[in-house]
C-alpha cells in the first residue's frame, strides 16, 4: 500500500514538472529545509535507538523532500547539466531499482548484461574507424568515472607492471589536459598515483579549445625533463563554454609521440547521433577511449554513463582479480561475466533505461532531441544579440551553452573593449545578485561563474529541452531585466 501512495506522489511529481508550472526552486537555508521535514516525520535527525515511524509521516515527508529539491524537469532549470527525465528512461530506471539486479556476473542479470553490450555495441557502430572492428566498455556511475577509467588504462598500457609493483620507483607519469577540462582528470591523476602535479594545464584559445601547439611544447618539455608522458586527456564540450577540442589534431601529436588519447565526451558526446552536427566530434574515432553521457543533454535520468574504448578485451586485464567467490568459468554464460573488467564488483543497470529511450524513439529520434536542444541554444544566442544592449555574450556559442552578462542600464551603451576594470566588477556583482533574486522567485534557475579573470557571468545550458519555446526564453530575459533594474 505505501509503495503504491509512492508511486502516485512521484507520477503527480513528474506530471507536474511536465507542466511546467509552479516554482523552479526554493531559496531555503538548511535549516529552514530541515524544519519542514521534522515538521512532518517527528524530526529529520535518526536517533541512537530510533523508534519506528509510521509510514505516512514519511511519506509527507517525501512530499516535503520533493517539494523542496529543485524542479529539474522544469523548462526554466537551466542550473546544470541534467534536466527533464525521459518518461521511459524513468520507467526503465524504476525496473532496475525493483529488480534490483548487480551486473558482476550473466547469472545475477542475464537480461541486463546482454543489453550493455548492445548498447556499447551501437555505441561503437555510432562513432565508427576502428571502433566498429573492436571494443570494450562498461556502463560508470557517471562522466567523472569514465575519465577515471581512461587514464587508468592509459597507466596500464604505458606501465603494464605498475598494477603489482605500484609507482614507487617507477617512471614520473605526466598527462596532460586543457586548462578548461573537467577536474575529474585532477581527481584521476590524485586517486591513481600520478600526482596532481603531473596533470599538466595547456592553454587554451579564445573560445575555450586546447591549442595543439601548446600541447606539443609542453610534451616536449616534460620529455626534456626525465618524465614519462602518458596521456592526453582531450574535451568534447566543456562545461562552462561548450568548446570542443581539435581532435584530429591532437590525435597527430597523440600518434607522433605514443600517447593515449582519452576524449571526455560527457557533456559533447551526443552529438554523434546528429548528421547535422557530429562534425563537432570528428576525429573521435581515433581516440583510444571516450566517456560518454546520456543523462545529460539526452535527458536519460540520472545516472547514465559509459566508457569505451578501441582496444578489444583490454579492460579484463587492466582491472581482473579473479575472484573465485564470483567468477566460475563453468557458470552459464560465464564469457558473458562483466565484473572482473570493471574497477567495481556491484553496479548498477543504468544502461537499461537508455536501451528503453532509444528503442522508443528511434535514431531519428535521439538524433531530434540533439537537434532541437542545439537549435534552442541558437535562437537564445539570438536573443541576446538582438537584446538592445540589456545583455552581452561574453563569448560566441560553440554548443548548448550561452555564456551571457545582464548589463545594467547605467553602463548602456556597453562595450567590452572599452569598459573598465570598475565596470567589469560591478557587472560581475550584479550578475550574483540577479542569480539570488531569479531563485527567491522561484523563477529560472541559471548557474553563473568567473573563468580566466572575466568576471561572474551567467552560463545556460540547454539540455534535451523539446519542451520548450523561443516566447518562455524571450519572457525569461524579460523578468530578469525588470529584476535587474531594482538592483
Amino acid at each position: 500500500m505505501v509503495l503504491k501512495q509512492g508511486v502516485e506522489l512521484l507520477l503527480e511529481h513528474l506530471e507536474e514538472q511536465q507542466r511546467g508550472r509552479g516554482r523552479v526552486g526554493r531559496r531555503e537555508t538548511p535549516e529552514k529545509m530541515a524544519s519542514r521535514i521534522h515538521a512532518t516525520a517527528e524530526q529529520l535527525h535518526l536517533e541512537d535507538l530510533q523508534e519506528p515511524c509510521d509510514a505516512s509521516m514519511l511519506l509527507d515527508a517525501c512530499r516535503v523532500v520533493l517539494d523542496t529539491n529543485p524542479k529539474s524537469g522544469h523548462p526554466l532549470f537551466f542550473n546544470q547539466l541534467y534536466g527533464k527525465p525521459d518518461e521511459l528512461g524513468v520507467l526503465g530506471d524504476w525496473l532496475v531499482v525493483a529488480a534490483n539486479a548487480h551486473v558482476h556476473t550473466y547469472e545475477a542479470a542475464p537480461a541486463f548484461v546482454v543489453v550493455e553490450k548492445e548498447i556499447l555495441d551501437k555505441l561503437a557502430r555510432t562513432i565508427g574507424g576502428e571502433y566498429e572492428k573492436e571494443h570494450d566498455g562498461l556502463f560508470v556511475p557517471g562522466g567523472s568515472m569514465g575519465n577515471f577509467y581512461g587514464m587508468l588504462m592509459a597507466r596500464h598500457h604505458a606501465q603494464p607492471n605498475l598494477r603489482k609493483t605500484g609507482l614507487h620507483g617507477g617512471p614520473a607519469l605526466v598527462a596532460f589536459s586543457s586548462e578548461q577540462s573537467h577536474y575529474s582528470y585532477t581527481k584521476a591523476a590524485a586517486v591513481l598515483g600520478i600526482g596532481t602535479d603531473n596533470m599538466i594545464a595547456v592553454k587554451c584559445d579564445e573560445h575555450g579549445s586546447m591549442v595543439p601547439e601548446e600541447l606539443e611544447k609542453a610534451v616536449v618539455r616534460a620529455q626534456q625533463d626525465g618524465k614519462h608522458p602518458f596521456f592526453v586527456g582531450a574535451t568534447a564540450g566543456t562545461t562552462v563554454t561548450g568548446a570542443y577540442d581539435p581532435l584530429p589534431s591532437l590525435h597527430m601529436i597523440c600518434k607522433k609521440h605514443k600517447l593515449w588519447m582519452h576524449v571526455d565526451g560527457v557533456w559533447g558526446g551526443p552529438v554523434l547521433l546528429s548528421r547535422r552536427h557530429r562534425h563537432l566530434m570528428a576525429g573521435a574515432e581515433h581516440a583510444d577511449s571516450i566517456a560518454w553521457c546520456a543523462h545529460k543533454l539526452l535527458g536519460a535520468p540520472t545516472q547514465c554513463a559509459a566508457f569505451i574504448t578501441k582496444h578489444g578485451n583490454h579492460l579484463l586485464p587492466c582491472n581482473a582479480s579473479a575472484a573465485s567467490y564470483l567468477f566460475q568459468p563453468e557458470k552459464c554464460g560465464a564469457a558473458f561475466d562483466p565484473g572482473d573488467k570493471s574497477f567495481m564488483c556491484g553496479r548498477r543497470a543504468d544502461m537499461f533505461k537508455l536501451w528503453l529511450m532509444w528503442k522508443h524513439v528511434g535514431d531519428l529520434g535521439m538524433e531530434k532531441i540533439v537537434d532541437v536542444t542545439i537549435s534552442m541554444a541558437a535562437a537564445f544566442e539570438e536573443l541576446i544579440l538582438g537584446s538592445e544592449g540589456k545583455f552581452h555574450l561574453v563569448q560566441p556559442r560553440t554548443y548548448a551553452n550561452v555564456c551571457f552578462w545582464y548589463i545594467p542600464r547605467s553602463l548602456r551603451p556597453f562595450r567590452r573593449e572599452n569598459a573598465s576594470a570598475t565596470e567589469m566588477e560591478e557587472i560581475g556583482s550584479i550578475t550574483s545578485l540577479l542569480k539570488g533574486k531569479l531563485h527567491e522567485a522561484g523563477d529560472a534557475m541559471i548557474n553563473y561563474q568567473s573563468m580566466d579573470g572575466v568576471p561572474n557571468f551567467f552560463r545556460i545550458v540547454f539540455r534535451s529541452h523539446c519542451h520548450l519555446d523561443v516566447q518562455d526564453l524571450q519572457q525569461m530575459l524579460e523578468r530578469m531585466d525588470s529584476m535587474g533594474e531594482t538592483l
